[in-house]
């Protein structure tokens, strides 16, 4: 089944450079309905407040509340618990990859990472992405 790029993204990152980039990407891939947020605390509670996000995609290390605390508060919600979740990190550490296994993530990718890499992953998670007309 084809990905629905009319989807609600939620896009987490403490550095609003990264979180304009990231939105950046997807629009280009062809994603255009992104919101962000600067932290875990604050990405949950947006969560919890509109329920109709398809997918986060969040920095791992964040402070007030990281992307694996977050994984975890959103598995641990039964309104929320099946939102689909990537974690994004620049660290390539096998004990951050398994914990986030173990919370129940569906995706990984490592920092920096280009729209390719990004494409590959989101339709690892979300199947097929149609052609968005023009380069990418």
């Amino acid at each position: 089944m084809a990905a629905d790029t009319t989807m609600r993204i939620l896009v987490v990152d403490d550095f609003e450079v990264v979180r304009r980039d990231v939105k950046l990407l997807l629009k280009r891939i062809g994603f255009a309905n992104v919101d962000t947020a600067e932290d875990g605390r604050d990405a949950f509670f947006k969560l919890r407040e509109t329920k109709d996000y398809g997918l986060v995609i969040s920095d791992l290390t964040m402070r007030v509340m990281g992307g694996l605390d977050l994984l975890k508060s959103i598995r641990a919600d039964p309104e929320i618990s099946e939102t689909r979740f990537i974690m994004v990190t620049g660290h390539n550490e096998p004990h951050s990859v398994i914990a986030a296994k173990k919370a129940g993530v569906n995706g990984y990718i490592i920092k920096p990472f280009n729209v390719v890499a990004l494409k590959q992953r989101l339709e690892a998670v979300l199947g097929p992405i149609p052609p968005v007309p023009g380069p990418m």
